[in-house]
């Protein structure tokens, strides 16, 4: 029994052998790797099946060599016109697509960039990406974007994925709560990062920003200089710096004029969030004129709590927003809202990260955006004072 299981062993291990040194002889002449290049079906198993074309697919029947592939489809090189018609024509002929990944193995140059952002439903952020693909496409790169929904440990997942790949850079917008290991990790793997409106301590990378404060104050001071005293702020996550720097710049202008910054509401950054928040303060501090809004989603529900109220927006209490989304001077009334300009944020983001590759250790560098107050119908001077 014992020489009869050993006999077996023997002869399941020969055949095994004789499978892999055929697969691996098929592998050499290219026929299992979508290698063949003597046309565009392969018979297998007694099947047709199409064939993924290669770039020596490409090569071979261009009659050309496979960099000069590769540096056409690239845009790169000094091709003549007609090289270049003839590689396109053969490419387009046999539908081949160039796999960027393999590529950048053999190069050791990725042109992918990962964007680590939150919460892509936000009109802010689909605009910053936007503005990050826009530029980068242009230049030659990929962009891949993966939303952490500001949770920490999906961050840190998602991170580990991305910088596996070897990106040609990394744009990133921290998680409120990142630790120093989820730190450590970027700066291991990430030769190239680019922070954006969260700043990591002590400034370990570039980083791309605009004057929370600064904004919020601008916002406030415009309510208060057409005569509104009872304002509120409303929005965000109190635990977010980005909140905390609006707040503080909402709290600098009351003081200014004597006013205690009273009533300051936190909700989700969502429309149905704000309505609801809106309908609660309104209720509980009938007396508000003013509702100066973290960014413009919360202020757009805003103006639906009101409404629902029974109240006018920019007649009875005032609105006022951040960001200046597209949709902004689409609502009714259009929207006072400070302007920082998404998707040319999103184009900055994507310059500092090009010109940091290109400046290798030169020192970090912050750059603030310029912010400006966009004044639409949505402000006005108090009821009071209107009259």
């Amino acid at each position: 029994m014992v020489l009869l299981k050993l006999f077996a062993h023997i002869v399941k291990t020969i055949i095994l052998t004789n499978i892999f040194e055929i697969s691996l002889y098929q592998i050499m002449l290219g026929e299992d790797m979508s290698l063949a290049t003597d046309g565009r079906v392969e018979k297998q198993s007694g099947q047709n099946r199409p064939v993924r074309p290669t770039i020596h697919t490409v090569a071979q029947k261009a009659g050309v060599s496979i960099s000069t592939v590769s540096q056409v489809l690239r845009g790169k090189g000094r091709i003549s016109d007609d090289t270049r018609r003839k590689v396109v024509k053969v490419a387009n002929e046999f539908g081949y697509v160039q796999d960027r990944r393999a590529a950048a193995m053999r190069s050791g140059k990725s042109q992918e960039v990962g964007l680590l952002i939150h919460n892509i439903r936000n009109p802010f952020n689909a605009e910053v990406v936007v503005g990050v693909n826009s530029y980068l496409e242009e230049q030659g790169y990929l962009v891949y974007v993966l939303d952490a929904l500001d949770d920490p440990v999906r961050q840190r997942r998602y991170l580990q994925t991305m910088l596996a790949g070897s990106p040609a850079g990394l744009l990133w917008v921290p998680s409120m709560g990142t630790d120093r290991e989820t730190i450590d990790l970027v700066l291991a793997r990430s030769s190239t990062t680019v922070s954006l409106l969260r700043p990591i301590p002590n400034h370990p990378f570039d980083h791309v920003g605009i004057d929370s404060t600064y904004g919020a104050l601008l916002a406030t001071r415009h309510l208060l200089d057409m005569g509104h005293r009872r304002l509120a702020f409303l929005g965000g996550d109190h635990n977010s710096e980005t909140i905390v720097q609006r707040i503080g710049g909402f709290a600098s202008a009351m003081f200014r004029v004597g006013v205690k910054p009273e009533i300051v509401r936190s909700c989700a950054e969502t429309k149905s969030a704000a309505m609801e928040a809106t309908v609660d303060l309104l209720t509980g501090h009938p007396d508000i004129t003013g509702i100066v809004c973290n960014c413009d989603v919360v202020a757009a529900g805003a103006m639906l709590g009101l409404s629902r109220l029974g109240l006018n927006v920019g007649g009875d209490v005032s609105v006022t927003g951040f960001d200046d989304i597209e949709d902004a001077r689409l609502l009714s009334p259009p929207l006072t809202t400070v302007a920082v300009d998404p998707v040319g944020i999103g184009r900055q983001l994507a310059s500092v990260l090009l010109e940091r590759k290109s400046m290798g250790n030169s020192p970090v560098r912050t750059v603030n955006l310029p912010i400006k107050l966009v004044v639409r119908e949505s402000s006005g001077p108090p009821r009071t004072m209107a009259k």
